[in-house]
Formats: C-alpha cells, sequence, structure tokens
C-alpha cells in the first residue's frame, strides 16, 4: 500500500485514514513532508500520539473524525492511503486528491474486498485493482470516545 502511495510523484502532503497503532503513520511520516491522519476510535488516536511524539516525528497532524469525510481544510493531497474498507469509495475522498494524486484504498463487504489504486488526471480517475484483501470495514459518522 506505501508503495503505490509513493510511486509515481511527489508526497508533499498525504491523508492517512485510520491511524489505528501508528506503524504506517510512522512510515509515512518518514516518506512525505506532511502526514495528516485521521482515527475514528479516540483511545487508539491518544495512544498512537504518544508513541509517535516519542519518535520525535513532528510533520503529523492528528484528527478524531469520520475518515470517510476526508480532512477537506487541509486539501488537496498528493496521495490518501485508507486503512479500512467502504462498500463504495468516498466520493470526499476523491475531491480532495490534487492532480496527479493517488487514492490507496481496499474496497468491498465484509470477507474479501479489492485493494484500489485510484489516480486523479486532469479531474479524471483511473482505478486498478492491486490486489484482495481483507480489511474491517469503514465505518461512516461513528466516532468513540
Amino acid at each position: 500500500m506505501t508503495e503505490a502511495c509513493v510511486m509515481g510523484g511527489k508526497l508533499d502532503k498525504v491523508l492517512e485514514i485510520g491511524t489505528g497503532s501508528g506503524y504506517q503513520t510512522a512510515i509515512l511520516a518518514s516518506l512525505a513532508k506532511k502526514v495528516y491522519t485521521i482515527e475514528r476510535i479516540k483511545p487508539l488516536l491518544d495512544k498512537a500520539k504518544k508513541k509517535l511524539k516519542l519518535l520525535k516525528l513532528r510533520n503529523i497532524d492528528y484528527k478524531h473524525d469520520d475518515g470517510t469525510l476526508g480532512w477537506e481544510e487541509k486539501a488537496p493531497f498528493d496521495a490518501i492511503l485508507t486503512t479500512a474498507a467502504p462498500q463504495t469509495v468516498p466520493n470526499e475522498l476523491l475531491r480532495q486528491l490534487a492532480d496527479g494524486g493517488r487514492l490507496v484504498i481496499p474496497v468491498g463487504g465484509e470477507g474479501q474486498q479489492k485493494l484500489k489504486l485510484i489516480t486523479k488526471k486532469d479531474e479524471e480517475f483511473r482505478e486498478d485493482v492491486l490486489n484482495l484483501v481483507r480489511f474491517v470495514p469503514l465505518l461512516k459518522g461513528q466516532l468513540h470516545r
């Protein structure tokens, strides 16, 4: 997933949907100038923040919110990486891609999903299936405190 984000372009601004433990966030922070990460489960976000601060990673902004909405006020993004699977690709995420930007996202129901790479070029989107995967569902609008 990370490789798909990196290939083919610059990584000034990256949006990560699903901070989780912060592992992927740390990798992205070493590759991009700025990482914006969203987590809907507050205790997970707080734990990840503590770990990442210990690593002295200062190019990360955190948000406790619904990941399906993206982070509109910080858009556009060179890459968006989603670590949970929606049933369909959220239009909000597509709108927040920069020209030449890449969205790496597992899509589908429980059981098995398709890992997709969606690239934006001149307001058009190209979609490639990278692999079959299994991720937790991306739950719209459900925040946990």
